[in-house]
């Protein structure tokens, strides 16, 4: 199974054509496999950065901790845009999220998925809670009728995200049905008091809360 890291920053609207040629470039000037990284997308949401970083293995396993041999270059590049979200940053690490519920079924997963970003403001130390409520739902059958294939939750200051991954033909024939199912409403009913949409302002359904990736790499060997 693909181990994921979760980076989420500030980053300037209208910037992510600039921020995706960046990491295009060492994408294909460095070879980021040789430390561990398989894949990686780059998302948007408002004015949200977010970095999902793909590893063949957890690197608290293998020990290779770093995202791209020019990490300093990339980040030079890119430090006009992208800018720390967590009010207590202090060093690069701080822009990790971190996980705090995990499942998956059983099992090989197909071959065939697709990964969503859900975004969202979480309550402060709602974490139990709101691993709870997926808990109690990952145990019923709305996984199976969704195709889910896993599903990561993170946290960071008060940013939530959630990566679902779907069977790829599930993930297309739910996407605008998954809210008529009565399990899916119950689900978004217990995470009232913890989760709200992270612009209120702007949020008429929960395609509202998902990010928009806007680069997307894969190692080729």
């Amino acid at each position: 199974m693909v181990f994921r890291n979760v980076i989420v920053c500030h980053m300037v609207p209208g910037s992510d054509q600039i921020v995706g040629d960046v990491f295009g470039h060492y994408d294909q000037a460095t070879r980021p496999q040789d430390l561990g990284v398989i894949g990686r997308y780059l998302l948007s949401h408002h004015d949200l950065y977010l970095h999902v970083i793909e590893r063949e293995q957890d690197p608290r396993i293998s020990g290779q901790t770093r995202g791209l041999p020019a990490f300093q270059k990339i980040a030079e590049e890119i430090g006009p845009y992208v800018t720390p979200y967590p009010r207590y940053w202090k060093n690069p690490s701080d822009s990790v999220a971190k996980e705090f519920y995990h499942w998956a079924p059983e099992g090989e997963p197909p071959a065939d998925t697709t990964l969503t970003v859900i975004v969202g403001r979480i309550k402060p130390g709602a974490e139990p809670d709101v691993a709870r409520v997926f808990t109690e739902s990952d145990a019923g059958s709305l996984p199976t009728d969704l195709g889910v294939t896993g599903r990561w939750l993170y946290s960071i200051d008060d940013v939530y995200v959630h990566l679902l991954e779907q069977e790829s033909s599930a993930a297309e024939a739910t996407r605008d049905q998954h809210g008529d199912k009565p399990a899916f409403g119950k689900v978004m009913q217990d995470l009232g008091p913890y989760i709200e949409p992270y612009r209120p302002d702007r949020w008429q359904g929960p395609q509202d809360s998902v990010a928009t990736v806007f680069y997307r790499w894969q190692a080729q060997d």
